[in-house]
């Protein structure tokens, strides 16, 4: 009669049992858990910036990522702060959405990265108007000319531009390493 598992002696006559062999599979198994947080498409840094938002009304420049705001910063604007900049010379910061797509190092301000502007509908409007759109729009820090912190104070306290965006020197730095060529920027009245 055939005997149950469970009557059948732990361990057959003349044959030992050993304790099982400590598994060495704990390190690959770490190894794969550590591995795993290097896949994906690696994205943006925490700290860079995928949008750009100017208020012209709050004078204000803002950094995004997603949802999240990075960094505020006081800007002055041209002399002509309202409204839509419609031709060359008329000192006023444009209202729309562009790209912010090249900078330049050795500018006649501490650093500038340039705003698209004038896009093709600025351009078609300039033109029903019997304009030049004009252009050459950036964000930068103050002019390099400058040497007195009197002045450089004055600077951050009203509009002075021919329409282009101003901030201080030490936060074009931090806009300059959060922002990339190619970063969209909504500037809103």
């Amino acid at each position: 009669m055939p005997r149950d598992a469970s009557c059948l002696p732990s361990n057959p006559p003349g044959l030992q049992r050993r304790a099982p062999a400590a598994h060495p599979s704990w390190p690959i198994l770490l190894f794969i858990v550590l591995l795993a947080g290097c896949a994906g498409t690696p994205g943006p840094l925490p700290d860079q910036a995928d949008r750009v938002v100017v208020h012209k009304s709050e004078r204000s420049l803002e950094l995004w990522h997603g949802e999240t705001l990075l960094r505020s910063y006081r800007v002055a604007l041209g002399d002509a702060p309202v409204g839509h900049k419609f031709r060359a010379g008329d000192e006023r910061t444009p209202i729309g959405d562009y790209v912010l797509d090249w900078r330049n190092p050795h500018s006649s301000f501490y650093k500038s990265i340039h705003i698209s502007y004038p896009n093709e509908r600025d351009r078609a409007t300039a033109r029903l108007l019997g304009h030049d759109p004009g252009g050459m729009i950036m964000i930068h820090g103050q002019p390099n000319h400058i040497r007195s912190e009197r002045v450089r104070r004055e600077y951050a306290t009203r509009d002075w531009t021919d329409g282009c965006i101003a901030v201080q020197d030490d936060e074009m730095d931090e806009i300059w390493r959060m922002v990339r060529d190619g970063t969209p920027i909504r500037i809103l009245p």
